[in-house]
């Protein structure tokens, strides 16, 4: 007999959570143990960011903290705000979302869908800078009336929604066999919340956070970094570090090229993030045998990030994807070692110092960026030109005190390492210099003299 009863659900926020779970074959070639994908990106907002959006939005209603007709203001890389939205969308209330202009375009269009304003901030600023995305979010609360901010960053009910919703789920799911729980760390709500559940079951099972390079959590400052929605510049309170055993730091280029391949060879599209999450549970896999269960949780599809992980172009442009003849990673081999893979002065430094720079190493063009290397591409602030110094400084030699910061003009133009020498070119002709990008990050300045020396070698 067929139920008797429709099997339909009242509103969409009743179909968050319980997600399944999906075990990797091909991309865990080679380890004994077992690794299962947590697949949350099956939640209605395409992501776990529906989970502590839900709490976050019933306690505040509980509190008082929101009320009927209000506004939802909080900064969010994207995922957050959509679970936010389809909860708002759901209870009338209006929605300002502040992201960083590191969020992929496809992501700003989709909060747009759901009605909401979106404001953009730049990345490559401090936290308490005034144009920074938390500080752009504190003054829209205190502008907005009856806003209210969720701070996913410093909301109890995060961490809270996982450990009374994932940490179950995966507990049941594995029938408690779970050795080792894997997920990025943003605001450390899913690791805390999850963390805090398994622990409390089997306090053996390993809790594992896979981490930008760069990040605070695996022992960064915080500097720029590309990949979207994990890692941080600061310290949440929603973070709890004595739940976590391990902290995986994975590169910009190995989360990219592994979120492809799990495209690619299990046909599961995720984004870059979840790239990170399965580098890092490969990695602690390598090191179990047979009875290791490694689960790694994917925290979003790979459909918002087509125009970046999958865009072809925007990969070989960042020198993520290298291939073909005649390339410009030639170029920079032929050059040697006589100049350093990057030589920049900081916005501090003086002209004459920079002046100095350029003639040690017979350079024409020279960045300004601030940080120590490996500099990330949005560490570069301008650059100087020799020409340009030259005749500053002879109608005004008092400028060589000055520092670089004030006379310095635009960033030069990116290059990928893979990309071709056509490109370089055709790029040369309307810039003195490029930057060239592998793995995301500056290594050299491509001058016009370093194309010309290489094609006269192979005419030669």
């Amino acid at each position: 007999m067929p139920d008797t009863e429709p099997q339909i659900a009242g509103s969409l926020i009743d179909l968050i959570g319980d997600t399944p779970l999906l075990r990797l074959n091909r991309v865990t070639e080679g380890l004994t143990c077992t690794v299962a994908a947590k697949l949350e990106m099956l939640n209605p907002g395409g992501s776990v960011k529906d989970r502590p959006a839900l709490a976050m939005i019933s306690r505040a209603e509980e509190e008082g903290l929101l009320k009927p007709g209000g506004t939802i203001v909080e900064p969010t890389s994207g995922n957050t705000g959509v679970g936010l939205a389809i909860v708002a969308a759901e209870r009338g209330y209006r929605c300002i979302f502040v992201v960083t202009d590191k969020v992929a375009p496809e992501k700003i269009r989709l909060l747009e869908a759901y009605g909401a304003e979106v404001i953009v901030c730049p990345v490559a600023v401090e936290p308490d800078d005034p144009a920074s995305y938390y500080s752009v979010s504190e003054r829209l609360v205190q502008e907005t009336p009856g806003a209210f901010r969720p701070n996913q960053y410093d909301n109890r009910w995060n961490p809270w929604a996982h450990e009374h919703t994932t940490g179950p789920e995966l507990w049941r799911q594995t029938a408690g066999r779970i050795t080792h729980f894997v997920a990025g760390v943003g605001t450390g709500g899913t690791i805390t919340g999850v963390g805090r559940y398994l622990k409390a079951q089997s306090p053996g099972v390993q809790i594992v956070g896979a981490d930008p390079a760069g990040s605070v959590y695996s022992g960064g400052s915080g500097r720029p970094y590309l990949v979207e929605g994990i890692g941080e510049d600061f310290w949440p309170t929603t973070y709890d570090p004595g739940l976590v055993d391990r902290v995986v730091p994975v590169s910009d280029e190995d989360s990219f090229l592994m979120a492809r391949r799990v495209t690619c060879e299990e046909g599961l599209l995720i984004g870059g993030s979840g790239g990170t999450a399965v580098a890092a549970a490969l990695e602690v896999g390598r090191e179990l045998g047979p009875d290791g269960l490694v689960v790694v949780l994917i925290p979003d599809s790979g459909r918002g990030y087509l125009s970046r992980v999958f865009d072809e172009d925007w990969m070989a442009g960042y020198g993520f994807l290298r291939g073909g003849e005649h390339t410009v990673a030639d170029i920079l081999e032929d050059r040697g070692a006589a100049i350093p893979p990057l030589v920049y002065v900081g916005p501090g430094d003086t002209v004459a110092r920079a002046v100095n720079v350029m003639r040690a190493y017979g350079l024409s063009q020279l960045p300004v960026a601030k940080g120590e290397m490996p500099l990330a591409a949005a560490e570069i602030l301008g650059a100087v030109d020799e020409l340009a110094l030259m005749d500053r400084g002879f109608h005004d030699p008092a400028v060589l005190d000055e520092p670089v910061e004030k006379v310095m003009g635009p960033r030069l133009p990116t290059i990928g390492v893979g990309q071709p020498i056509a490109l370089a070119v055709e790029l040369l002709d309307r810039a003195p210099a490029l930057v060239v990008l592998a793995g995301g990050r500056p290594r050299a300045v491509l001058s016009r003299t370093d194309v010309l020396r290489h094609l006269s070698q192979g005419a030669r």
